[in-house]
């Protein structure tokens, strides 16, 4: 066993992670510890964003009319704090990371900007259509380098538990996959900054590491959560034909700049009969609106061969296409797939998640010592994210996080640091069991009944496929302690996690009666008044209570 020490303790690597190293370093943190998965700043979900990042930035914008159009897509339950707090530090963000050199796509004197679905005007910057989240990320490694030795880096790292010391959180305890060996770290200040769940789903659009573990850490570690009912599906992530080595969301740039026709099995236009708006070659439909479209429209027989819907571009010039995409188009040949004759099939993958740790606007959660950041923060979101605000949370939230993170650790370091049972769990020995084939039935349970559409019967059953996979999980992970990359046994600590975030998400959405935005009940299909109220869990127990919006 190992053991580490720092001042401020980072769990994921993304963009809200590495903001975070960066800032708690600036702010006087010389021990700066940033763990992930994999490999440094080059697994979650910032490196595979391939589009847009919504920011005023602009002439003639300003971040409260970003703040507006956040607030509208909320439906009513994002907390205004945090979504101002989004929308005013994303912007500077934005522009100090133009002084890191990004790239920003320019267009005349400013930003080159595209409008995105719900935001009143043109306010999604850009690298480049396809390159926009590994360039963020690329600059963030590069700041993390220049900072020097106060930022340690340590990959190859699962956090299985936080530390709890007289209520606070002191630290961690972790297993490095390389080695099999147990760590346990040390910190005054510990930042959950891991994404979203959206591995819970068959259909996602997540690197393999998004599984929701911050959130379940957070919860063993006396946290609370809000809002986890609210998943976002994206409705046009890429079906068929197979494609290598592109983010299964590139589509929208697409649709941003060309339109493109959303088509059903008998390649009729449909949007309009589900109560989205004839596109007439604009993209205009919400998300949760086109997610609907195409279930419905796969429940009434006329989906597309795989279970979607055809995305075409053919009534779209060659010159045009290519003027827009060029290299883009020459890619997609590459995968067989010319999109002057060929139509592509689409279908709703879950994407990105609103609900999340509950923290104020300094990024701290109800547990002393314990901060979160990005996606694995539930509140500024509500019950539906704004196109183009994952990245901008992202920066935003890690850079506040690791402000107050420095704060924390100047008052001075963990003393009595004790492990205690959450070391136990990675010296244990259990029984084997199948665990690939346990995510497997537990993503088919997720996206069957706790998918876009939900119902109670639906819910009720997820709920006993999750007893049941606890169950048959058991107490301790199978194998034995200190083998090298033995996945069966991370699989086994991944899924433990992943089974208490389902049950939060299926515990959540059976007990809000109503529809609103990503959370669609079809047995209370009406969005109701008396529901606009954050519902929050606590404990592993996920005891549930309502709470008024913040105002």
């Amino acid at each position: 066993m190992t053991h580490l020490e720092a001042d401020v303790l980072i769990i994921g690597a993304g963009g809200a992670g590495m903001y975070a190293a960066i800032e708690a370093a600036r702010q006087g943190a010389e021990r700066v510890l940033l763990l992930d998965r994999s490999l440094i700043g080059r697994g979650g979900a910032t490196v595979m964003a391939q589009m847009t990042v919504a920011a005023a930035v602009g002439a003639g914008d300003h971040w409260e009319h970003h703040l507006a159009d956040t607030l509208t897509a909320a439906r009513g339950l994002a907390d205004p704090a945090l979504a101002a707090l989004l929308c005013e530090a994303g912007a500077e963000c934005i522009l100090e990371m133009e002084e890191w050199r990004v790239g920003w796509a320019r267009s005349g004197d400013g930003f080159a900007a595209v409008q995105a679905p719900g935001h009143d005007r043109a306010r999604c910057v850009y690298v480049d259509f396809l390159n926009t989240g590994p360039a963020v990320s690329r600059t963030l490694r590069a700041q993390v380098q220049r900072v020097g030795p106060a930022i340690r880096r340590l990959g190859e790292v699962a956090v299985t538990d936080l530390v709890v010391r007289e209520g606070a959180v002191t630290g961690a305890v972790a297993l490095h996959v390389a080695s099999g060996e147990a760590l346990t770290i040390a910190a005054p200040a510990t930042i959950i900054a891991t994404g979203g769940l959206t591995r819970l789903y068959a259909r996602n659009s997540a690197s393999a590491n998004m599984s929701g573990d911050g959130y379940a850490l957070a919860l063993r570690a006396g946290a609370t959560l809000v809002d986890m009912e609210f998943v976002q599906f994206f409705p046009i992530g890429h079906l068929a034909p197979r494609l290598i080595g592109m983010d299964p969301i590139m589509w929208d740039p697409f649709r941003y700049k060309l339109g493109g026709r959303l088509l059903n099995g008998a390649m009729e236009d449909f949007l309009d009969r589900w109560g989205g708006d004839a596109e007439q070659g604009r993209y205009s439909t919400t998300r949760d609106l086109a997610t609907y479209a195409i279930t419905k429209e796969n429940e009434a027989g006329r989906g597309s061969p795989h279970g979607g819907a055809w995305l075409s571009f053919t009534h779209i010039p060659e010159a045009e296409l290519r003027a827009a995409f060029g290299p883009v188009v020459d890619k997609l040949a590459a995968n067989g797939i010319d999109l002057t004759r060929d139509c592509i099939e689409v279908s709703p993958i879950a994407h990105y998640h609103m609900g999340g740790v509950r923290v104020d606007t300094r990024m701290r959660t109800d547990v002393p010592g314990l901060l979160a950041a990005g996606e694995a923060v539930g509140g500024a979101n509500g019950a539906n994210r704004l196109s183009g605000n994952a990245i901008t949370e992202a920066l935003a939230y890690g850079r506040t996080a690791g402000r107050e993170a420095a704060r924390v650790a100047a008052k001075g370091p963990v003393r009595g640091f004790s492990a205690g049972d959450a070391l136990d769990l990675l010296r244990a020995s259990g029984r084997a069991v199948n665990t690939a084939a346990m995510v497997a039935r537990l993503q088919r349970v997720m996206s069957a009944d706790v998918g876009p559409f939900r119902t109670a019967a639906g819910l009720d059953r997820a709920a006993a496929a999750v007893a049941e996979l606890q169950a048959e999980l058991g107490e301790a992970p199978p194998g034995l302690p200190g083998q090298p990359h033995d996945l069966a046994r991370l699989d086994w600590l991944d899924l433990r996690q992943m089974l208490l975030v389902a049950a939060a998400v299926i515990r959540a959405a059976r007990a809000r009666e109503e529809s609103r935005g990503a959370h669609q009940r079809e047995d209370f299909p009406e969005m109701r008044e008396e529901w606009r109220v954050n519902q929050v869990l606590r404990g592993e127990g996920l005891s549930l209570s309502r709470q008024a919006v913040p105002a």
